[in-house]
């Protein structure tokens, strides 16, 4: 593809010089009298490659310009500026990098160096962007491949309790879209996902006799389920580069009125994450069958939700998760095999 250039400068000669010489080199230009004549081209062009701009113009010089080009939301925003200036002034050239320019070019400026130079500028943001590419696409491998060790991890934790078939992956979503609802960024909103998804990871350390044990548990089986928090948090404080993954496994069982367990945390002192969780886990619990139960029907978990407003939960929370159960008339969200 032919990189494009665009000159702004109110110097005619200038502007024509400019234009012939890059157009005779191979490069696609466009020649603009002034910033305002740059903000009109915008509206209905793609970014260049590249943009040369005169410094000193009338109404808005280029300093006023690239404020502006910053402020645009759409690729506009992120195009190079090399600056033509005809003074050798520190103070602007101080000024223009900090505005975010990427190089000054002299005025008068000699053919074969402004070639040589817009080339090079024009190869260099094109190795960038390629990098760029390449670390994003590199990226997103890395996330799927940790999101695909996440699922499998998950599996592994369900697959310990012969009732609970899918519980972490229902957690997960009904976690996010909580999240969704009281307003987190799609960034965030899959952290919780993640953190939903591993919030059982200590039920690893205990018994599957315990997990899967029909009717009441005894006081000492039960002080072994309520162990799985603080393993699991252990577990996932090893990862490093999420150290969030580690709260909603630690403290999902906290309750908001600081009754709960392991450390008996209260109100905004249990992390926000785990706040969500710990409404979700509650929902998906009563809506799944267990090995002392069956489903619970859709009035009863709605009337223990409300119950639990201030106490068991954080409020907010619980009137989102109050909301969904509303809108699910069928009665669809739960584990499809408590399904009539």
């Amino acid at each position: 593809m032919i990189p494009q250039i665009i000159i702004v400068d109110d110097d005619p000669i200038i502007l024509k010089g400019a234009w012939t010489t890059l157009t005779g080199a191979g490069f696609k230009v466009v020649a603009l009298k002034s910033g305002e004549a740059l903000f009109n081209h915008m509206k209905d062009n793609p970014a260049p490659d590249l943009i040369l701009m005169d410094i000193s113009m009338p109404e808005m010089d280029g300093f006023g310009v690239i404020k502006e080009l910053k402020k645009s939301e759409n690729g506009w925003r992120d195009t190079p500026v090399i600056f033509l200036t005809a003074n050798e002034d520190e103070d602007a050239e101080t000024k223009g990098l900090s505005l975010g320019a990427m190089d000054f070019i002299r005025k008068p400026f000699v053919a074969s160096v402004l070639v040589l130079r817009v080339k090079h500028a024009v190869e260099l943001i094109r190795l960038q962007k390629d990098l760029e590419g390449m670390v994003a696409e590199k990226t997103k491998e890395n996330e799927n491949l940790f999101m695909h060790v996440v699922e499998s991890l998950a599996d592994a934790i369900d697959a310990k309790d012969n009732y609970t078939n899918g519980h972490s992956g229902r957690v997960a979503d009904y976690s996010k879209e909580i999240a969704k609802r009281y307003g987190y960024d799609e960034k965030k909103q899959e952290k919780i996902f993640m953190m939903g998804l591993l919030h059982d990871v200590g039920k690893i350390g205990v018994p599957d006799e315990v997990i899967n044990k029909p009717g009441r548990l005894t006081d000492e089986e039960f002080a072994k389920i309520k162990k799985h928090p603080g393993i699991g948090g252990k577990i996932l404080s090893n990862i490093k580069e999420m150290p969030e993954l580690a709260a909603g496994a630690k403290w999902h069982h906290e309750r908001y009125d600081g009754k709960g367990y392991p450390q008996g945390l209260s109100g905004d002192d249990i992390p926000e994450e785990a706040r969500i969780i710990a409404v979700a886990d509650a929902y998906d619990a009563m809506t799944s069958n267990r090995s002392y139960r069956g489903s619970l029907p859709q009035q009863i978990v709605r009337g223990e939700i409300e119950k639990g407003k201030g106490s068991q939960f954080d409020p907010r929370f619980a009137d989102i998760m109050l909301g969904m159960i509303d809108e699910d008339t069928e009665y669809s969200m739960r584990d499809n095999s408590c399904e009539d």
